[in-house]
């Protein structure tokens, strides 16, 4: 009887042993898998992303710590699973946002280039506007001027036509002079010579 006495502490104490790698083990990967979720928790671009899958993985690290041995592998095998699909969905997500902030990049600079582009043709239309008004100033001012050309020609014209109008009249009226003074000549010397056939 002292025998067994003896031996049952011996064989209680050699089962603890027996069993102690085999805890730490578990509590191991406890605290393996509840460093790697508390990582995407440190991480500032995912600490805000896929709760809903960080949440399921607390949960089942707690499950882990808390299962009986003859649980402890499908736990274990679970925790794994919603630890990994975590950091997945976090850094999915937060791909995606990448993805989507680019997009809106990608988008505003079409905008600002579409913007620019307009700037640019409107200044080109305000140019060529300015560009046509000088031109149609100018032919306006050469309509003009070329008017007051033909205006200033026609008067040239007129007053042209004036003179030799006058200078004719003075012509008319020296040959009128002239045929008169050769008449009178003529009657004088036809009385001269009746004057002297009469003597």
């Amino acid at each position: 009887m002292k025998f067994y006495s003896r031996l049952l502490p011996l064989a209680l104490g050699a089962a603890l042993l027996a069993a102690a790698p085999a805890h730490a083990q578990e509590d191991e990967q406890v605290v393996r898998l509840s460093a790697e979720l508390r990582s995407l928790d440190a991480d500032q671009e995912l600490r805000d992303l896929a709760a809903f899958e960080r949440l399921q993985a607390r949960q089942a690290l707690e499950a882990l710590a808390s299962a009986r041995r003859s649980d402890r592998n499908a736990a274990e095998y679970v925790a794994q699973r919603r630890v990994r699909i975590a950091g997945i969905a976090a850094r999915t997500e937060a791909m995606q946002r990448r993805i989507a902030q680019l997009e809106r990049d990608r988008t505003d600079l079409i905008v600002e280039a579409s913007r620019r582009d307009a700037a640019q043709a409107r200044a080109e239309a305000e140019r060529l506007r300015v560009q046509a008004q000088i031109q149609a100033e100018e032919a306006a001012r050469l309509r003009q001027q070329t008017m007051s050309d033909a205006d200033a020609l026609q008067d040239i014209e007129s007053a042209l036509q004036n003179v030799s109008g006058v200078e004719a009249a003075r012509l008319k009226a020296a040959r009128a002079r002239e045929a008169e003074l050769a008449r009178q000549e003529a009657e004088l010397l036809r009385e001269l010579e009746a004057a002297e056939s009469g003597d």
